[in-house]
């Protein structure tokens, strides 16, 4: 029998949308098996942009005598410490790829022993009855109340919530194994053509996509094949 992985549910606020340029100025942690949380403002020694603010409600003057992402990272390491499954909304193509940024800033490693767990890429493959898998709307169909969206915490919570009643009593090393396994997709998963069957997605429309880069992005690969599959764009 595998040995199932601690898990930790996580999130990150940050000044905008580009792991390379931006900064995580919040993070927040949950050990479910626990129940102990890590919570913590950074300070990103840039300005927070006004429509970052407008998301999230952080202001540069809640970070200003915050620590640097060297000193929060130490003890976020030590939180999360050990074999531990790393669980976040939008992992793959988001948090995930702050978190390798900002580790390489300050010239450290992804712990080895970590492995990550996508809930969007669950949701997706595992509920394509709903039309939508935003964090705020799997909440809705879940049942489950109303918190302060977009704050680090509070969607760990959420989610929390949410992906145990997804996976019920799944073990995480075989969520994990699911998720690694490549698959193909049926319907359209986000745009104006969002919950359509992929071969009723104007081509035109797909072109683009790829021509954009959409579909070489973390998270984006089943999509990709997918749509390379049904011969609507290459395979090279």
């Amino acid at each position: 029998m595998k040995a199932d992985l601690r898990p930790i549910y996580y999130d990150t606020e940050t000044t905008g949308i580009s792991a390379e340029n931006d900064h995580i100025i919040e993070i927040a942690a949950l050990d479910s098996q626990t129940g102990k949380t890590f919570e913590a403002l950074i300070n990103p020694g840039v300005p927070i942009p006004a429509e970052a603010s407008r998301v999230h409600g952080i202001t540069d003057e809640m970070v200003k005598d915050a620590p640097t992402w060297k000193e929060v990272a130490h003890d976020f390491l030590a939180f999360c410490e050990g074999k531990s499954a790393l669980i976040a909304h939008n992992n793959d193509a988001f948090d995930r790829l702050f978190l390798e940024s900002h580790f390489k800033r300050i010239e450290k490693e992804i712990p080895s022993d970590w492995v990550f767990i996508d809930t969007l890429k669950w949701a997706r493959r595992y509920r394509p009855d709903l039309p939508r898998h935003a964090l705020q709307f799997l909440r809705e169909a879940y049942g489950f109340e109303a918190n302060q969206a977009h704050r680090a915490l509070d969607d760990v919570i959420i989610l929390h919530k949410v992906f145990s009643a997804m996976i019920d009593d799944l073990p995480l090393w075989k969520v994990h194994e699911l998720l690694s396994e490549s698959k193909l997709i049926s319907q359209m998963p986000f745009g104006k053509h969002q919950g359509k069957p992929l071969t009723a997605v104007p081509k035109d429309y797909v072109r683009w996509l790829h021509e954009q880069g959409v579909f070489d992005k973390r998270g984006n690969e089943e999509l990709k094949e997918s749509f390379q599959k049904i011969g609507v764009i290459p395979t090279n």
